[in-house]
């Protein structure tokens, strides 16, 4: 794709890889994936549901093979027909697109966010369809097998965080601004495992997330690691008590739990004193955090023989039952619009964090979100690139898994080329961007 001195918005055609097949052959390997799962699901579902869930799994089976056949034949894009609360926004939109345009989009010109976001919200309306299989998550395997995969790295996690808190506990002398980077960094790197972005193949942390935290350390392009632990020292000065803190999470299994540590941290050194989880609202993006998956996830920890696993999710259960610790569910989250548009589109979500302290949006379609999936000069500073959303200060810990990426220094993308010709895209690189300013 080539860099153009106006941000545009990267359309389907633009792709080319999966990250980087073309969105002709991309989509068409998650449905196929998808059709997989759920051919392999029928015992269960027969032995759950009878009859009826079996004959509700054909149908989803062939509602999904008709929407493969339609992403691979460029076909129009067609309303939304299941009862979901976003239907009307889903319709409303398209009826607005075709007004301005003239046309119905199609899969291979349209602005790539909105196709592939439509894409997921139509595997959504397969299950809705259905009698028995309303509340059915097509990616659930992958994403409890990604967790369990991952399980040598939690313990080490687990660990670690144990020896952490016991130090801040103990009140002895601490350097904050390491262990503050570490949890930070280490939640980052978490961002490497996403199912979407594999066609959701296996996926899983095996290696120690620490060990890797210095063999990483250049790969992070824009680290502005340090002015957020410095706004955050600000906001309990000014304010008189630690930050409220709000996380757009990204990916289940291990991520969320290289998510759930950071949080603790926060909580254990007094950086916050109340987390809001933002999760989606149905099954998104193949590994994206649900509620379901939240509660599964403290659940399964809960069950662990592993001490320090059990200990740190009945605190987390704690937390929930006080309120120190929430989880938010809103549509906005599973639609494809950016997010300077929230405030018109969205304005209670909007309101709800402009009374935070401070954000974090973790993960690859979050940022695209963010600068709106537009091909911004790669120097763009990255407050300019958010077109004024600004609710707080946020921050943005991101895997580059698409071609948009803004905060760099001048010759800097030339140089990262030069390592490495798939750095865009292959989640080997990533940012720590930070902006408590408007554009």
């Amino acid at each position: 794709m080539n860099r153009i001195t106006e941000a545009s918005p990267l359309s389907a055609k633009d792709k080319t890889s999966f990250a980087y097949l073309t969105i002709k052959d991309r989509l068409p390997v998650i449905l196929s994936k998808i059709a997989d799962s759920v051919y392999r699901l029928k015992g269960k579902i027969k032995e759950s549901h009878g009859e009826e869930g079996t004959e509700d799994l054909k149908s989803l089976a062939g509602y999904i093979a008709k929407l493969r056949n339609e992403v691979q034949t460029d076909k129009p894009v067609v309303p939304i027909q299941d009862g979901r609360t976003d239907v009307s926004v889903w319709n409303d939109y398209l009826t607005e697109i075709i007004t301005n345009t003239g046309t119905p989009p199609r899969w291979f010109e349209s602005p790539w966010l909105y196709v592939e976001c439509y894409m997921y919200r139509r595997v959504q309306e397969a299950a809705e369809l259905c009698k028995t299989l309303k509340d059915f998550d097509v990616f659930r395997d992958q994403k409890e097998k990604s967790f369990f995969d991952s399980q040598q790295a939690i313990l080490v996690l687990m660990e670690h965080l144990h020896n952490v808190v016991a130090e801040l506990k103990s009140g002895q002398q601490v350097d904050l601004k390491h262990l503050f980077e570490n949890f930070l960094k280490v939640s980052l790197w978490g961002n490497k495992c996403d199912l979407s972005i594999s066609a959701g193949q296996d996926v899983a942390q095996t290696s120690s997330p620490l060990d890797q935290l210095q063999m990483f350390e250049p790969n992070i392009l824009v680290d502005n690691s340090e002015a957020v632990l410095t706004c955050l020292q600000r906001i309990k000065v000014t304010k008189g008590h630690p930050a409220c803190v709000d996380i757009i999470l990204d990916n289940a299994g291990f991520e969320l739990m290289t998510d759930l540590c950071f949080a603790e941290f926060l909580i254990a050194s007094s950086l916050a004193s109340k987390i809001c989880f933002h999760v989606k609202a149905m099954p998104w993006f193949v590994s994206d955090v649900t509620t379901y998956d939240f509660n599964w996830t403290i659940n399964q920890l809960c069950a662990s023989n592993n001490t320090h696993m059990s200990k740190f999710a009945n605190i987390w259960k704690q937390y929930l039952e006080d309120k120190t610790w929430q989880v938010s569910v809103d549509d906005f989250w599973t639609l494809s619009f950016p997010f300077n548009e929230m405030e018109t589109r969205c304005p209670d979500l909007h309101a709800r964090l402009a009374i935070s302290d401070f954000l974090f949006l973790k993960g690859d379609l979050n940022y695209r979100k963010l600068v709106g999936d537009l091909a911004w000069p790669f120097t763009t500073p990255f407050h300019v690139s958010l077109r004024g959303f600004q609710p707080a200060p946020l921050c943005t810990l991101r895997t580059l898994k698409c071609d948009t990426v803004t905060g760099l220094r001048d010759g800097q993308a030339d140089e990262v080329k030069a390592k490495d010709e798939k750095w865009m895209i292959n989640g080997n690189w990533a940012v720590i961007s930070f902006s408590d300013k408007l554009s």
